[in-house]
């Protein structure tokens, strides 16, 4: 009787263990993983870059600041993002129907912008050198502009005509 006892004890006790679940420390917490995505951005070209009448071996330049002479681009973006600016430029113009050319340069200061901090053409906030690639904000409602001048060098016996060559500004966001 004694060992049935003790048998029925230790039955009673496996059964009582395997119904408690084991004792553990464990914790657990969650979080979110989150990104927000800027707007794209927006760059539109709003003015040509014009010489106008250009005489055969008389180089002719147009400040950034000439309104109505200067090439514009308007950008749109994040509020206060900020942006690379890259100009492709050409070397040459080319002639509207005869296969020659005339060289066009673009110096350290001739380009400008306005992040809205400045007062727009005249009064740009800054100067940026259109040869290489520029970082900068926009402004506090996403907007920049961007003027350029150059200067054209038609040689003694330019052929007549008109001329022309693409201006290509490339605007990023940095991620900063």
């Amino acid at each position: 009787m004694r060992l049935l006892r003790l048998f029925l004890i230790m039955t009673a006790f496996l059964a009582i263990q395997a119904a408690v679940p084991p004792a553990c420390a464990q914790e657990s917490a969650t979080i979110q993983a989150l990104a927000t995505v800027l707007p794209a951005l927006s760059i539109i070209g709003t003015h040509d870059l014009q010489f106008a009448t250009v005489l055969p071996g008389v180089n002719k330049a147009v400040n950034k600041a000439t309104l109505g002479s200067a090439g514009e681009f308007h950008i749109q973006g994040n509020n206060n993002a900020e942006i690379t600016l890259d100009f492709t430029l050409p070397v040459e113009l080319n002639h509207e129907t005869q296969a020659v050319t005339m060289i066009i340069l673009f110096n350290a200061t001739d380009a400008s912008y306005d992040d809205e901090s400045g007062g727009g053409q005249s009064l740009p906030a800054g100067i940026i050198d259109p040869r290489g690639i520029a970082t900068l904000d926009l402004g506090p409602t996403g907007q920049m502009d961007i003027w350029i001048g150059g200067t054209v060098q038609p040689g003694l016996t330019q052929t007549g005509g008109d001329y022309s060559a693409d201006i290509v500004l490339t605007a990023a966001y940095t991620g900063n």
